[in-house]
């Protein structure tokens, strides 16, 4: 049977994906990995080079698929953050690989995609305040941050809130209007 270079890179992705979301960078084993994607672990290193490039390759993907899906509109903030709410709802892995991320790569070499996007969305931000739709209250960099932090701030809760949190719909409205509030003119 011939082999699937790019099934057995993507299984090696989801499977890392997992591990590194698990584990971080630091806990993650080569070994679990490549049993996960039920291939060896040579081919993490034929593929990837090594650990840390294989986790920068799944945080990439994992940026990528974010920003497919997760649109951002500078004339919609509270729309942004109420979808940005819902994607790290339904991809759990996919916030913890990013606190990791945060935390073991403070001083890392920075990620062209997140770049990118951060310099994209910083523009249409100081577009739209030049042009009245949102505060001036913030700098661009600061209001970037208070949306991203109030769509995750759920997230982050201690689970003792138990019964005394909303449901879903309740976390995601209450999302919603912290963001319009913050960002009205």
């Amino acid at each position: 049977m011939a082999r699937d270079a790019d099934r057995t890179r993507r299984r090696l992705l989801a499977a890392a994906t997992g591990e590194f979301a698990a584990f971080g960078i630091a806990g993650a084993r080569v070994d679990r990995i490549a049993a996960a994607a039920a291939c060896n672990k040579a081919m993490i290193y034929a593929y990837f080079g090594n650990k840390d490039q294989l986790f920068e390759a799944a945080f990439t993907a994992h940026v990528s698929g974010c920003l497919e899906q997760v649109p951002f509109d500078a004339a919609d903030l509270p729309g942004y953050a109420g979808r940005l709410f819902d994607y790290f709802e339904d991809h759990p892995d996919a916030l913890r690989l990013s606190v990791w991320f945060r935390l073991e790569r403070p001083g890392g070499a920075p990620l062209q995609a997140v770049v990118t996007a951060n310099q994209s969305r910083l523009d249409q931000l100081a577009r739209a305040q030049r042009a009245g739709l949102l505060t001036g209250r913030y700098a661009p960099v600061e209001l970037l941050a208070l949306v991203q932090s109030v769509a995750t701030a759920w997230a982050s809760m201690n689970p003792e809130f138990g019964q005394a949190a909303p449901d879903r719909s309740g976390r995601r409205a209450t999302v919603m209007d912290a963001v319009t509030r913050l960002a009205s003119a």
